[in-house]
């Protein structure tokens, strides 16, 4: 399906319009109030932990511990994240150095 030069146009300003709605929210919503709500602020303290669990077991779900390297490279990979995390403190580095790391286990280790 091929769009008219209009028709592209109109698709982007309608995205742009909603961006910009979408960033201006939360100002124009919680700026009479000077404080946040207590409801906003509990989601903001517990819902990045719960989602990096729901990636984690998404990362995990097809791992067999049964059949061959048997979960090797992935619990090699996890305990990477982990330690990586805990000597430096780093998100960006814990996860590029665990990807690298499972990336070369899967590779070239247990290939």
């Amino acid at each position: 399906m091929t769009l008219s030069f209009s028709e592209s146009i109109m698709i982007i300003l309608v995205i742009a319009v909603i961006t910009f709605a979408l960033r201006a929210a939360p100002f124009v919503l919680f700026s009479g109030t000077g404080t946040t709500p207590k409801l906003i602020t509990y989601l903001g303290n517990t819902l990045p932990p719960a989602v990096m669990g729901m990636l984690i077991i998404y990362c995990l779900r097809n791992v067999s511990i049964l059949d061959a390297p048997f979960g090797l490279p992935e619990l090699i990979g996890v305990i990477s994240v982990a330690g990586l995390h805990l000597w430096r403190k780093n998100n960006l580095l814990s996860i590029l150095g665990g990807t690298v790391i499972y990336m070369v286990m899967v590779q070239f280790v247990f290939a």
